[in-house]
Protein backbone atom coordinates (compact mmCIF):
# COMPACT_ATOMS: atom_id res chain seq x y z
CA UNK A 1 0.00 0.00 0.00
CA UNK A 2 1.16 3.42 -0.62
CA UNK A 3 1.48 6.45 1.85
CA UNK A 4 -0.54 9.67 1.21
CA UNK A 5 -0.50 12.68 3.27
CA UNK A 6 -2.26 16.28 3.95
CA UNK A 7 -2.61 18.82 6.10
CA UNK A 8 -5.40 19.88 8.27
CA UNK A 9 -5.95 22.65 10.73
CA UNK A 10 -4.59 21.83 14.23
CA UNK A 11 -8.38 22.56 15.32
CA UNK A 12 -9.46 19.98 13.30
CA UNK A 13 -6.92 17.42 14.32
CA UNK A 14 -7.89 17.89 17.83
CA UNK A 15 -11.57 16.73 16.97
CA UNK A 16 -10.85 14.03 15.53
CA UNK A 17 -9.00 12.90 18.24
CA UNK A 18 -12.20 13.39 19.92
CA UNK A 19 -14.07 10.66 17.85
CA UNK A 20 -13.04 7.03 17.58
CA UNK A 21 -13.39 6.63 14.12
CA UNK A 22 -10.47 5.01 11.91
CA UNK A 23 -9.83 8.01 9.85
CA UNK A 24 -7.63 6.27 7.48
CA UNK A 25 -10.19 4.02 6.58
CA UNK A 26 -12.36 6.65 6.48
CA UNK A 27 -10.64 8.37 4.02
CA UNK A 28 -9.50 5.78 2.21
CA UNK A 29 -13.66 4.62 1.47
CA UNK A 30 -14.21 7.97 0.39
CA UNK A 31 -11.27 8.15 -2.18
CA UNK A 32 -12.34 4.76 -3.67
CA UNK A 33 -15.81 6.12 -3.99
CA UNK A 34 -14.69 9.43 -5.42
CA UNK A 35 -12.43 7.52 -7.90
CA UNK A 36 -15.89 4.91 -8.78
CA UNK A 37 -17.67 8.30 -9.31
CA UNK A 38 -15.52 9.78 -11.34
CA UNK A 39 -14.29 7.02 -13.78
CA UNK A 40 -18.72 6.30 -13.86
CA UNK A 41 -19.21 9.78 -14.67
CA UNK A 42 -15.96 9.41 -17.68
CA UNK A 43 -17.52 6.73 -18.69
CA UNK A 44 -21.07 7.60 -19.24
CA UNK A 45 -19.22 11.11 -20.90
CA UNK A 46 -17.71 8.55 -23.58
CA UNK A 47 -20.71 6.85 -24.16
CA UNK A 48 -22.87 10.17 -24.78
CA UNK A 49 -19.80 11.18 -27.35
CA UNK A 50 -19.81 8.07 -29.37
CA UNK A 51 -23.95 7.75 -28.83
CA UNK A 52 -23.97 11.86 -30.07
CA UNK A 53 -21.85 10.75 -33.64
CA UNK A 54 -24.31 8.19 -34.47
CA UNK A 55 -26.67 8.74 -37.56
CA UNK A 56 -30.02 9.98 -36.59
CA UNK A 57 -32.80 7.68 -37.45
CA UNK A 58 -35.94 9.13 -38.98
CA UNK A 59 -38.78 10.20 -36.97
CA UNK A 60 -41.18 6.98 -36.78
CA UNK A 61 -38.17 4.53 -37.30
CA UNK A 62 -38.96 2.47 -33.30
CA UNK A 63 -42.64 2.43 -34.34
CA UNK A 64 -41.90 0.82 -37.70
CA UNK A 65 -39.23 -1.60 -36.17
CA UNK A 66 -41.96 -2.57 -32.96
CA UNK A 67 -45.02 -3.23 -35.71
CA UNK A 68 -42.45 -5.53 -38.14
CA UNK A 69 -41.91 -7.51 -34.96
CA UNK A 70 -45.64 -8.02 -34.14
CA UNK A 71 -46.40 -8.41 -37.48
CA UNK A 72 -44.28 -11.17 -37.95
CA UNK A 73 -45.35 -13.29 -35.11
Amino acid sequence: MEVVSFRIPRELKKEMKKIDINWSEEVRKFIEEKVKEYKRKKALEEIDAMLANLPKAEKGTARKYVREDRDSN
